[in-house]
C-alpha cells in the first residue's frame, strides 16, 4: 500500500510538472535590423498610417514612414496589405499565477492573511505556463498580473509574455498595490444567506479593519519620515510609496457605493486611485473624472448588475467612461479567458467605442496604468518593438489571424497548445 501511495504521488508530480511548462524556446535577442514593408499602421498617438514600413534596430523602433531604405545587413520582411498593431497589454490578471483552477499545487494566486503588502505577484509568476502561447497568440505582449486575496492582496507586476523565467519576464515591479474593497451590499445569496442586517454588520466590521490598516500605515509612514521607527514591519515598509503618491492604489469594487468608499479614502490620504472591475463607474463617470480616477474595467461581457438594467449596460459602460473624460482601459480578470479580450475591444466597438478609443484601451491608456507609457504601448520611433501583425482587423473574429509578434524586437513562436492539438486531431479527420 505504501509503495501503491509512493507511486501515485511520482506519477502525480511528473504530470503537475507536464501540464505547466510549455516547449516554445523564447526569441533570441535581435541581432540585425528588421525591415517591415507594405503595412496598415495602426500608432495608436498619430493615427492610421497605410501602405508604411517600420525599422526595427536593437529591439526599438528606428523609423516608420513610406519607402524606407533597409539599412546594411537588414532583413526585409514584406508585409503587403496586412496590420501592425502595439503589442497588446492586458491588465489586472493573474495569468502565470494559476495552471489549472481544480489542481491547487498549481494555484499561487492567494497569499493567507489579510495584510500583505508586502507580496509580490513576480515571484510566483510561471513564464513556462502552457496559457501563456495561447494568450500571445492573439496579440498580447505584456500582461499585468496580481496577488488575489482579501483586503490588503499585494502588489502587481508587468511581465512580458516570452521569457525563460519571472527575472526574464518583469518589465515593471510594483505597478500597484491592490485591494479588495469591503462589500457593501446586504443582500442575502446562496452562498451567504444571512439576514441582511447581519451582511451590514459583518460588512461595516470589515470596512473599519481595512479604515484601521491604512490608520496604522499611516503612522508607520509618519514615524517613518520622523526617523522614529526602531523596526522595520514589512507590511506597511511597502506602502510607504503608496503614501508618497509613487505606487498607485488599485481598488478592486464594482458597487457604486464601494466606489464611493474607497475614492473617500484616497481622498483622505492623498491617494494615487485606480478602480478595478467598475461595473457601476458608469453611474459616477463624471466624479471619477473630475477626480483623476482611472477605471481597468472588467466585465467588457458582462451581464446587467441588477434587474431593472438595460440588458446591454455592460457593453456600454466603455463608452460612457469616454465620452466622460476618464482614463480607462479594458481587462477579463482571470487568466486563460485573457485571449478573449481583444474581442471584447471590439465589442466595445459595436456599443459606442470607435476603432481608434477601442485600441487605446488594450495599449496606450493600458500603458499609462501601469506606468510605462514612456516604453510600450503605441509605435513610435524609441519605444520598445513590441508589435504584432494581423491579416485582418485584429478585434474582428473574421478579420483577426495574427501572424507575427515581436517583443523588444524579439521574434515570438505564436505555437501553443491548442494549435497542437487542432493539428494533432485534424490529422485524424485526414
Amino acid at each position: 500500500m505504501k509503495l501503491t501511495k509512493l507511486s501515485l504521488s511520482f506519477a502525480l508530480a511528473a504530470l503537475g510538472l507536464t501540464v505547466q511548462a510549455h516547449d516554445m524556446v523564447p526569441g533570441k535577442v535581435q541581432s540585425a535590423p528588421l525591415l517591415l514593408t507594405g503595412l496598415t499602421v495602426h500608432t495608436v498617438t498619430d493615427g492610421v498610417k497605410n501602405d508604411t514600413d517600420v525599422l526595427i534596430v536593437d529591439g526599438k523602433i528606428a523609423a516608420l514612414g513610406p519607402d524606407l531604405a533597409p539599412p546594411q545587413g537588414a532583413k526585409v520582411l514584406n508585409l503587403d496589405g496586412k496590420h501592425l498593431y502595439p503589442g497588446l497589454i492586458a491588465l489586472a490578471n493573474q495569468l502565470g499565477l494559476v495552471e489549472i483552477e481544480a489542481v491547487r499545487a498549481t494555484d499561487d494566486t492567494t497569499e493567507v492573511t489579510q495584510t500583505n503588502p508586502d507580496i509580490k505577484a513576480r515571484v510566483a509568476y510561471n513564464a513556462d505556463s502552457e496559457v501563456i502561447p495561447t494568450i500571445r497568440s492573439n496579440g498580447f505582449a505584456y500582461s499585468m498580473v496580481y496577488p488575489a486575496g482579501s483586503m490588503l492582496m499585494g502588489q502587481s507586476s508587468l511581465m512580458q509574455l516570452d521569457a525563460w523565467n519571472h527575472q526574464d519576464a518583469l518589465v515593471a515591479d510594483g505597478t500597484g498595490l491592490h485591494i479588495r474593497w469591503p462589500n457593501a451590499s446586504t443582500l442575502s445569496s446562496r452562498w451567504n444567506p444571512k439576514p441582511a442586517e447581519e451582511v451590514r454588520k459583518a460588512n461595516k466590521k470589515q470596512l473599519a479593519q481595512l479604515t484601521q490598516y491604512f490608520a496604522d500605515a499611516k503612522a508607520y509612514y509618519d514615524a517613518e519620515k520622523a526617523g522614529l521607527n526602531r523596526g522595520l514591519d514589512s507590511r506597511w515598509h511597502e506602502m510607504l510609496a503608496v503614501f508618497d503618491g509613487k505606487r498607485p492604489l488599485f481598488v478592486h469594487a464594482d458597487d457604486e457605493r464601494q466606489i464611493r468608499q474607497a475614492m473617500l479614502l484616497a481622498n483622505q490620504y492623498g491617494l494615487k486611485l485606480t478602480i478595478v472591475g467598475g461595473r457601476d463607474s458608469w453611474r459616477l463617470a463624471d466624479e471619477l473624472a473630475a477626480a483623476g480616477v482611472a477605471v481597468i474595467y472588467t466585465a467588457p461581457y458582462g451581464l446587467p448588475s441588477r434587474v431593472d438594467e438595460n440588458y446591454k449596460q455592460a457593453f456600454v459602460v466603455p463608452k460612457t467612461l469616454q465620452d466622460a473624460g476618464v482614463q480607462f482601459a479594458l481587462s477579463l480578470d482571470g487568466f486563460w479567458d485573457t485571449r478573449n479580450l481583444v474581442f471584447a475591444a471590439g465589442q466595445a466597438i459595436s456599443y459606442g467605442l470607435t476603432p481608434e478609443q477601442a485600441l487605446r484601451s488594450v495599449t496606450i491608456n493600458a500603458a499609462q496604468i501601469a506606468g510605462v507609457a514612456d516604453k510600450i504601448g503605441s509605435i513610435e520611433v524609441g519605444k520598445a518593438a513590441s508589435l504584432v501583425v494581423s491579416e485582418g482587423d485584429i478585434f474582428d473574429y473574421l478579420g483577426h489571424k495574427v501572424t507575427h509578434l515581436w517583443i523588444d524586437g524579439r521574434e515570438v513562436d505564436l505555437n501553443n497548445r491548442h494549435k497542437q492539438l487542432h493539428n494533432k486531431y485534424q490529422q485524424r479527420i485526414n
